[in-house]
């Protein structure tokens, strides 16, 4: 898939949305990405795992993780097309761990997986952990990056779409000074 099919495939799913959002950075926009909309339907998970392992399939990767909640699905779904692990991390107590009994063996090759990014926090709080271990970190992909290519990683970063969506400091932001009702999306939402 090119950008521009994989652009109206995240349209036709209703992955991008208009109005006034809160991100979970805290920043507003009046655009936001829902990938779990595209994710839910196990066809085109498929088809954008394919995609995001065609960037990968010159490495010898030996398990895929994502963090919890927007990376668990996509990471399974790579793996499966990898034909390797997959396992994901989660946050308890504010903290990003990995959890459940999942294990990464001395020199195993991991790439990182998530649906959007935006500023990179989970992800970077993902690659922490790994860092502590003894693994080698091959890279990290996602569906879109919304910092179009702005987000900077220690590691090679393939995104399927990179996207210039503008985000506006809270006390800054137009929407709000127009009265648009705001929407609080995600895993955050209040």
């Amino acid at each position: 898939m090119n950008k521009k099919e994989i652009r109206e495939l995240l349209v036709e799913t209703n992955v991008i949305q208009e109005g006034h959002f809160v991100l979970s950075s805290g920043r507003h926009a009046d655009i936001y990405m829902q990938c779990a909309k595209v994710l839910q339907h196990p066809k085109h998970a498929s088809t954008l795992a394919v995609e995001i392992a065609k960037k990968w399939e010159d490495q010898e990767i030996d398990v895929v993780i994502g963090p919890a909640l927007g990376g668990v699905v996509l990471s399974y779904a790579v793996a499966e097309e990898l034909g390797v692990r997959s396992i994901f991390s989660e946050r308890k107590n504010g903290e990003m761990k990995i959890r459940r009994g999942f294990e990464l063996k001395p020199g195993e090759k991991v790439l990182v997986v998530e649906d959007v990014v935006t500023t990179g926090g989970s992800v970077k709080e993902v690659l922490a952990v790994l860092e502590e271990l003894d693994v080698e970190i091959v890279g990290l992909s996602s569906i879109v990056d919304r910092s179009n290519g702005k987000v900077e990683f220690n590691y090679d970063f393939k995104a399927l779409l990179p996207v210039d969506i503008k985000s506006y400091k809270a006390g800054k932001c137009k929407l709000c000074k127009e009265g648009v009702e705001i929407t609080r999306p995600g895993s955050k939402e209040k």
